[in-house]
């Protein structure tokens, strides 16, 4: 097994209705389109692992990250618009995290590299926008607010070069976090 990442097994069951009622369907890697198995998704629990859902098809849209629990009516508890519409098991990093964080989309701009949690990108790197960026080693969550508050989305290793590719066009990124193996 490598040192800088592993992918852990993970397991959650989706249910069609709130409080783990109607159909349901384990998962234990990632699902671009939920309406391929189930109707609808109003409830899960996650046995283990941990998995990024999303209110739209194909990984984009509201995201949440869902640690090991029970899940009743995450719509409402996390303020997403719809139902679970896609998932993304998140694998099990170990090793060293690296990313660079631009102010402008494509790169451009004042660029910052980051090797841990930033809390605040204003206050420590007096950037006033995170509008792309590339991720070297390690996943990451990005926040809309300092604090690692507010609406969120997962980055894994690769080219981000604008936001607005990934369903978030109207999101400012205000501070990053690491995903860790606790996840």
């Amino acid at each position: 097994m490598s040192n800088t990442s592993m992918n852990m097994r993970g397991k959650i069951i989706f249910y069609e209705d709130r409080n783990f009622q109607g159909r349901s369907y384990e998962c234990m890697s990632d699902c671009s389109d939920m309406s391929s198995v189930l109707s609808r998704c109003h409830s899960c629990r996650v046995e283990s692992g941990c998995f990024m859902v999303y209110d739209r098809p194909n990984f984009v849209g509201n995201q949440v990250l869902m640690r090991r629990g029970e899940y009743a009516d995450p719509m409402s508890m996390m303020g997403m618009r719809d139902c679970i519409k896609s998932c993304r098991m998140i694998p099990m990093h170990r090793g060293q995290f690296r990313m660079r964080i631009f102010e402008r989309e494509n790169f451009n701009g004042q660029m910052h590299e980051l090797l841990d949690d930033c809390d605040n990108i204003m206050e420590r790197l007096r950037m006033s926008d995170c509008l792309s960026c590339s991720v070297m080693d390690g996943h990451w969550l990005l926040f809309e607010q300092p604090h690692f508050r507010g609406r969120m989305m997962y980055l894994r290793p690769g080219e981000y070069r604008s936001f607005r590719d990934q369903g978030m066009s109207n999101m400012r990124f205000m501070s990053m976090k690491r995903i860790n193996e606790s996840c």
